[in-house]
Order: C-alpha cells, then sequence, then structure tokens
C-alpha cells in the first residue's frame, strides 16, 4: 500500500509489461484527508482488465482532480476501419462514505458475486497440498503417491502437481509448450496417478504454463514463428522461455487443444494456470506495419477467447491464475479464474502485508495462502507452524512442503490446522472482511471476518517481534451487533458486541516468548 497527497499536476501508475503487474497494479483511490478504516470519503477506481493499462489523477490551476483510467497509451495504437468498432476495457467505481472499509467490501461482494462466475464462485474452496516446494523438479509417481497418501490422512483435500510433469522438463530450461506426459517420471501419465489419489479421498489439481513456449521444445522447433517477436531482432530469454503469440488465431486453437486434450486424460478437478514473463520485442508476424502497436492488446483478447473456450469447456474445474502472484492480478483474469495465488512470497511475516494490501480491493475468496517450510525458501526466516497456519488461514488454505518428512507432532499440528480452517472457512472465504490493524502501521497486525447475520467471526491478531516487559495490549474490533452478547473461543466468559467494538479484545500476555506469534479468536452470538 502507498499512500500519497494529491498534488498540482499529473500523478499516475501505470503497466508497460504487457500484463497487469507486477509493479503496479490496475486500481487507485482517492481520499479525503485523513480518511481511515472506518471513516472518510473514498473513490475507487479498478479497471477490468489484464493488460497494460495507465490510471492518473491530474489536478488542474482551479484545484479540480481528474482521474483517468485506461489502456496504456505507450507503445499502442488501433487501426479503426471504417465501419468498424473498438471496445474498451470497463472501470468499476466505488464510493465510500465510510472509509477504505466500506469500500472494499462493497468491492469484494462485487467482484465475489458478480464478476466471478461458474459453480466455483461461491463454493467452498479445498485445502490443498502443492508439491513445488515439496520435490521442485525431483519427482516420480511413487513420491506424488506417498504425498498424497500421507496429506489425505491430515484432512487436505486435493494435490496439486507443479511444474516438471511434461516434455522433457527436469528445469525451468525446455519443454514449454511439449503438453504431453513425461512417462519416465509419470509411466502410467496422469490418469493413473488421479486414480490414485482420487482413492485416497483427494482431488487432483495440475499445473500449466500455456501461454509460454522454450526455445528447447519440440513445439519451437516446429513453429519458431509462433513467439512474440520482431524479425531479424534478438529475442530476447525470460526465464529461459518465450512468450506465445496469443494475437494469432492458429495459435489460440493450438493452445486450446493442447490443453483440452491433457484436461481430458484424467480426472482433473484444479488448474494452476501460471504466466512467468512479461513482453519484450512486441511484433507479430501476422499483423503488417501498421497493425504491430495492436500486438499487446490482441494479445490480450486472443488470451481472454482461450480463457473463454477451456473454461466453458471444464465447468468442473477450479480454476486458479498465478504470475508469481501480483503479476497478473486483476479483474479481468477473475473472470475466468476465481482465485488468485497471491504471491510467490510464502514468508508468513511478508504474507501480512501482501495479504493486507491485496484485501484493499480483492476478496478473500480470491487470495490463495499456503504453509510453506521453515526456514522459509524465499526469506531464510523460520517461523512457527502455527504463526504459518493463521496467516495462510486469512485465504485459501493449503500447504506447499513435504509432509512425508514430517515428524507425527508436526503432522498433528498439521491435521489441528487443518480441521480448524474447515470449521470457518465459510467465514473466511465468504464472510465480511474488516482490517483492524495495519502491518505497514507497526509490530502488529489484525484482521477479522463476520458473517452476514453477525452471529459468528473469527479473528486473527499478529505480532511479529517480542519485546521484554511489554505493555498490556487490546485492540478493537468492528462490525458486529452492539446490543447483543459473545462467547469468545466458547469460553464461558460473554462480551456484548458494544464492549468488543468500543474496549476490544485483550491480548494474553501468556502469547509466547520469542517473536512471529499470533493469536485465534472464535466469536459467536450468545
Amino acid at each position: 500500500m502507498v499512500k500519497r497527497p494529491v498534488v498540482n499536476g499529473t500523478q499516475s501508475i501505470e503497466s508497460r509489461r504487457g500484463a497487469s503487474g507486477h509493479s503496479e497494479n490496475p486500481f487507485i483511490a482517492l481520499l479525503s484527508k485523513n480518511a481511515t478504516e472506518t471513516q472518510g470519503q473514498v473513490y475507487g477506481f479498478s479497471f477490468v482488465y489484464s493488460g497494460n493499462f495507465l490510471a492518473s489523477a491530474e489536478v488542474d490551476q482551479y484545484k479540480t482532480t481528474r482521474v483517468v483510467m485506461g489502456i496504456n497509451p505507450f507503445d499502442f495504437n488501433w487501426l479503426l476501419d471504417q465501419g468498424g468498432e473498438f471496445q474498451t476495457p470497463e472501470v468499476v467505481m466505488v464510493y465510500s462514505g465510510n472509509g477504505l472499509g466500506e469500500m472494499s467490501r462493497t468491492y469484494h461482494k462485487l467482484y465475489r458475486n458478480r464478476l466471478a462466475r461458474g459453480k466455483h464462485r461461491n463454493a467452498i474452496r479445498p485445502i490443498v497440498i502443492n508439491n513445488w516446494e515439496a520435490t521442485y523438479f525431483d519427482f516420480n509417481e511413487e513420491k506424488l503417491k506417498a504425498l498424497a497418501k500421507d496429506a489425505s490422512q491430515l484432512g487436505i483435500e486435493l494435490l496439486v502437481l507443479d511444474d516438471g510433469w511434461f516434455g522433457k522438463r527436469n528445469s525451468d530450461n525446455s519443454s514449454l509448450g511439449d503438453w504431453f506426459v513425461n512417462k519416465e517420471k509419470l509411466p502410467g501419465g496422469l490418469k493413473s496417478l488421479a486414480d490414485a489419489v482420487n482413492e485416497y479421498g483427494m482431488g487432483f489439481g495440475l499445473w500449466f504454463e500455456p501461454e509460454m513456449i522454450s526455445p528447447d521444445s519440440d513445439l519451437y522447433r516446429t513453429h519458431p514463428d509462433w513467439c512474440i517477436h520482431v524479425p531479424d531482432r534478438q529475442r530476447s530469454l525470460g526465464r529461459n522461455q518465450l512468450i506465445l503469440d496469443l494475437t494469432r488465431s492458429d495459435v489460440q486453437d493450438a493452445v486450446i487443444k493442447m490443453i483440452s486434450d491433457v484436461l481430458s486424460s484424467a480426472n482433473i478437478t484444479y488448474v494452476k494456470w501460471d504466466m512467468n514473463r512479461n513482453m519484450s520485442e512486441i511484433g507479430s508476424d501476422l499483423l503488417p506495419p501498421e497493425r504491430q502497436m495492436e500486438t499487446a492488446h490482441r494479445y490480450i483478447l486472443g488470451l481472454y477467447r482461450i480463457l473463454e473456450s477451456i473454461t466453458e469447456r471444464f465447468p468442473e474445474i477450479l480454476f486458479e491464475s498465478c504470475s508469481g502472484g501480483g503479476g497478473r492480478f486483476d479483474p479481468g483474469i477473475l473472470y475466468y479464474m476465481p482465485q488468485n495465488w497471491t504471491s510467490d512470497d510464502t514468508d508468513g511475516v511478508e504474507r501480512l502485508k501482501i495479504q493486507f494490501g491485496t484485501s484493499i480491493i480483492y476478496p478473500c475468496s480470491v487470495m490463495t495462502a499456503h504453509v510453506s517450510a521453515a526456514p522459509n525458501h524465499q526469506t531464510g526466516r523460520s517461523t512457527s507452524m502455527e504463526f504459518r497456519g493463521d496467516v495462510a488461514m486469512a485465504g485459501n488454505f493449503g500447504y506447499e512442503l513435504d509432509v512425508t518428512k514430517m515428524t507425527e507432532e508436526e503432522k498433528e499440528v498439521i491435521k489441528e490446522q487443518v480441521k480448524t480452517y474447515k470449521e470457518i472457512r465459510q467465514l473466511v472465504q465468504y464472510g465480511d472482511f474488516y482490517r483492524l490493524l495495519s502491518p505497514f502501521d507497526g509490530n502488529v497486525t489484525a484482521w477479522m471476518y463476520v458473517s452476514e447475520d453477525k452471529k459468528d467471526a473469527v479473528v486473527f491478531f499478529y505480532k511479529i517481534l517480542t519485546t521484554p516487559n511489554d505493555a498490556l495490549y487490546h485492540f478493537q474490533l468492528t462490525g458486529l451487533k452492539e446490543d447483543v452478547d459473545y462467547t469468545v473461543n466458547g469460553d464461558d466468559t460473554v462480551i456484548s458486541g458494544a464492549q468488543l467494538m468500543n474496549y476490544g479484545l485483550n491480548v494474553p500476555t501468556q502469547l509466547g516468548w520469542g517473536d512471529f506469534k499470533s493469536k485465534r479468536y472464535r466469536l459467536k452470538m450468545k
């Protein structure tokens, strides 16, 4: 989150990457001075588009502010023939007279109930385990079956097979575009693995990166012209890969067929759709010179056509978008995929800011949050399983670690976390969300979820660093009914909604010795 004063002149955020992130997200808000979560005027602007955007606020000499939001004019032009038409993406504007929190909850309900679609829109999301940080590219069918078996005994509901199952993919330098099973790793194919996972009572999910192509692939050797490129110019690699030219209908058709063939080959109920690099040398072989600056936008239209076709063909599958997290986390992509991998940064402390900031506009049913190993693979920080679990329970819950190597004590912790999340996930995924204490402001963070009838709530409190002889601490709740009583954590103690919102909850002094501590509170109307 970045807040800054509006001054004379033009201030803007944008993407020139060909996608909506990683630099900035296609959302801005104008706030009255000193606006908070609960007070002040807020005007929100959210762009329903997955490509280059520009959002600006211009203050003129009369102190009047004009907001402009749309496709970024950088490297963009569109030749409109006589009688032709061009459809601009939409901006969703929300006004709140009661601070950022009310604006956020308006966006949450709108995007959850009217932007997302299909059977999964309001359905409970499964608890998943992803094999990526457990195995990376080093796996075989037996290792995956063992992972699924142990995970199923802990109550986890779905195994996601990540990168490395296709072509000759043993590292990130080959095989994107060769969407056929690596029989050395999976001799029985995807069906054999999916059937085995299903026998453990779990669903089976699969990772793709369908928009990309590796120079070291059968597809590239057959169709070197199928990538975005400029003739006679170097083709720069990002993550050892190029981007397929989705402006072309033949490439779109090929992607649709390749992905559909795989999804039809086994009982796949979940897809993680990744996108790991942005555009460079933006050009298309089939566009004439006067239309080359249409390439980036035509790519997004081609992507939307692919997603429309595949999601319609496979309505039972839950699709999750992924682009390192924020690389393409926008309302346009959420129309096709009702959840998004929030960030490749799975460190619990980092995730407090990531998830808090994402919630400004996107509902918790959209944000996927997993518990990963300690020390964390991105930061090297060690935090307790309890802390990581409480952070990850604030979204669509899951795990990114090898449960086959865990002690019985660690497995018991996971089993209890899974049980707890199943009890609260309806609240977390579809309740009203309130931000209470910001990780951007200090050492503590808190947020809560409240049922629509305000009879049920769950509150999370997090403390990063511990100091000796710390002061007694309490924090106020919100969103409850003032004139009714609530029990806290099933205790005999009964506290009125008015007291919880005006005085708050006490944080136990025995929260624990050491850093990275959390506390979960369950409130129920008496």
